[in-house]
């Protein structure tokens, strides 16, 4: 009885196809062919290269390996595909070119094993590439089933939490996560080139600062202190700028003690850069320029499509503060809002919920994600926020309740948050002031204040730029994924009891 591309019924099918599977693996290590004590197969090509080359390949010997993914016995010729990183390619497998005994033994395999396969490369009568096998090995057995190939692997569920499943069986799948690492290493070669260094900062902090999360708390029991997960990379990296590392970057992960939805996990890949010399027009500029960049790179153009629209990152991005924006489409003018009463009382004739300790920037916040962020589908970069949502920028000299700050929207995202750093020591111990107080009224999401980054800034750090963007979200934008679980490898999920 043979398994090969058998749907199954029931439990009990199921259990003997299972046990038929190991019956093979024993009979097959009795006969001393123990695929498990293979150690290693020389790979020659991948699946693709041969088949987007072929005129270099036709003819020439090569080796494959990867995961059988169909069979076709017929008497003394077979066929099989092979699936590896790249794709998968077919093989013609005949009995007079492998051997007698071999044959037989490939007759046994199943589904899902894992294959070497040598041969010629050459083109079927009906137009296929495929691999004229002379040698084909057994490196590893399957003693699981694959799903049911016709139905695939539907449940959502099932797809995230056993992604090795998902990646056999979704090549759609596979090659997101091939661009999500493409995109990683385009932003590497983009800051390296100019002029940036990597580096590397502390996860487990005893003040998670940086952006308005609460944090995850553990115990560190080696020095018998609670400590927290970083929520930002932000407090490290502007203390090396401190230091006279004047251009610096990092990517790594950051945890946010909040709920998952399509576009947040609470685990995440962050980047975030600093740029001694410069200020957020400078910012806006880079980052631009990077996004453009990254498109061409990874898309092979600077317009795509996302869902039903379609982006452009060709041309300029447009500019306007958050003021204007609110102005434009909720029809409400916060330059002659005078006082924080008066919008509070603008709030509630809009039916929008705010805190009583809010002022007027946080009520203008919240008017612009009420009724602005939405519509931002082509990317927009947002600037000039209120200060009382802003507690680590450098206010606008010309204008002290707002500060030189911006975020890029695309698609009603937030994609990218940036700032002329706030250098000024005196003014960020008053505005860790403020976040105390917060944080003292029960919000967990406030700042504290941070002695240690007080005092690098006592020190003297020069006018600086600086950027943050996540690189989950940016990936999903890239590669259009509905949601932020479609790019994370291993999401964040609720444990099965």
């Amino acid at each position: 009885m043979s398994d090969n591309n058998t749907p199954v019924q029931n439990e009990q099918d199921l259990n003997e196809l299972l046990r038929i599977r190991r019956e093979k693996l024993s009979d097959l290590q009795a006969a001393g062919k123990d695929p498990f004590k293979i150690t290693k197969f020389d790979v020659t090509a991948h699946s693709a290269d041969i088949k987007n080359d072929f005129a270099a390949f036709e003819g020439k010997t090569v080796t494959v390996a990867g995961r059988m993914m169909s069979k076709r016995v017929m008497g003394k010729a077979s066929f099989c595909n092979v699936q590896d990183l790249k794709g998968n390619i077919q093989s013609y497998v005949a009995r007079d070119c492998i051997g007698e005994e071999p044959y037989a033994d490939f007759k046994k395999y199943d589904v899902g094993d894992i294959i070497g396969v040598k041969g010629e490369v050459f083109m079927t009568k009906t137009g296929e590439i495929s691999i004229h096998a002379s040698e084909v090995t057994l490196l590893s057995k399957s003693l699981q089933i694959l799903p049911e190939k016709y139905h695939g692997l539907t449940n959502t569920d099932t797809r995230y939490r056993q992604r090795y499943i998902d990646l056999v069986m979704n090549e759609e799948v596979k090659q997101t996560f091939v661009k999500r690492s493409q995109i990683i290493s385009s932003i590497r070669r983009f800051l390296d080139g100019k002029g940036f260094m990597e580096v590397e900062t502390p996860m487990l902090v005893a003040n998670a600062g940086g952006a308005a999360a609460r944090p995850f708390e553990t115990h560190y029991n080696a020095l018998d202190e609670d400590v927290k997960l970083r929520i930002s990379l932000e407090l490290y990296l502007k203390r090396l700028i401190v230091g006279g590392m004047e251009k610096v970057y990092e990517i790594g992960r950051v945890f946010r003690n909040e709920g998952l939805d399509t576009r947040h996990n609470p685990e995440f890949t962050l980047m975030e850069l600093y740029q001694a010399y410069t200020d957020y027009n400078g910012m806006m500029d880079l980052t631009e320029e990077m996004f453009r960049y990254l498109a061409n790179t990874v898309i092979g153009k600077a317009t795509f499509t996302y869902g039903e629209n379609e982006i452009d990152f060709e041309h300029p991005f447009r500019r306007l503060t958050m003021t204007e924006a609110v102005k434009e489409y909720a029809g409400i003018d916060f330059d002659t809002v005078k006082s924080d009463d008066e919008a509070k009382e603008l709030a509630k004739a809009k039916g929008i919920e705010f805190q009583p300790h809010h002022k007027k920037g946080d009520i203008l916040n919240l008017f612009f994600e009420e009724f602005v962020e939405d519509h931002l589908i082509q990317p927009t970069f947002v600037t000039e926020h209120p200060v009382e949502i802003s507690p680590l920028t450098k206010r606008k000299p010309t204008d002290p309740d707002h500060v030189e700050r911006f975020e890029l929207y695309v698609n009603g995202w937030e994609m990218c948050n940036a700032y002329s750093e706030l250098n000024d020591p005196i003014d960020q111990r008053a505005r860790f002031a403020e976040q105390d107080k917060l944080a003292a009224a029960g919000d967990e999401e406030a700042n504290h204040t941070d002695e240690d980054f007080l005092y690098a800034l006592e020190l003297g750090m020069p006018p600086t730029g600086g950027i943050g963007y996540g690189i989950d979200r940016l990936v999903m934008l890239l590669t259009d994924s509905p949601a932020i679980r479609d790019v994370l490898l291993f999401p964040t999920m609720k444990s099965i009891t």
